[in-house]
């Protein structure tokens, strides 16, 4: 089957590639990216391995190779190895209002028949006091990290 996307690296490529890889000293994601570019590369002198030879040689998905192949072709080496950070924006559950009356909930006497305060415990009473609509305790956790609060 034709690939869509040819590989096909300059010598320079090639070199600064082999470089990179025979150092070992940037993140794993870079390195296996480069490994596949070497793999793939249908130049001149080039292995011009297939997809699934590819896969199981370096143990990623088989869709990783074929974005890298499309990422190589389409902006260049750089794009290939360094992928654009993540755009994707998170929604605080706990506002600062929310954090406050969290921190004065933790502060306070816990519940009767309770030693302390347990994270589902303030999870429930902010629910509860109507502070939140819902929240878990892992974003209590996270809440009370970030205001060096502890429970006990």
């Amino acid at each position: 089957m034709q690939k869509l996307y040819r590989v096909t690296l300059t010598v320079e490529e090639r070199q600064e590639l082999r470089a990179l890889v025979s150092k070992g000293k940037v993140a794993a994601r870079k390195l296996t990216r480069a490994r596949i570019l070497l793999l793939a590369d249908q130049a001149e002198g080039g292995p011009a391995e297939p997809d699934p030879e590819i896969v199981a040689a370096l143990g990623c998905g088989r869709a990783t190779v074929e974005r890298v192949r499309q990422q190589f072709v389409e902006v260049g080496l750089e794009a290939a190895l360094n992928p654009k950070p993540t755009t994707r924006i998170y929604e605080r559950r706990l506002d600062g209002k929310a954090e406050a009356h969290l921190v004065a909930i933790a502060c306070g006497a816990p519940p009767e028949g309770r030693a302390r305060w347990t994270l589902r415990l303030l999870a429930d009473q902010m629910v509860a006091l109507g502070h939140v609509e819902s929240v878990c305790h892992e974003a209590v956790r996270q809440t009370l990290k970030k205001t060096s609060l502890s429970r006990g």
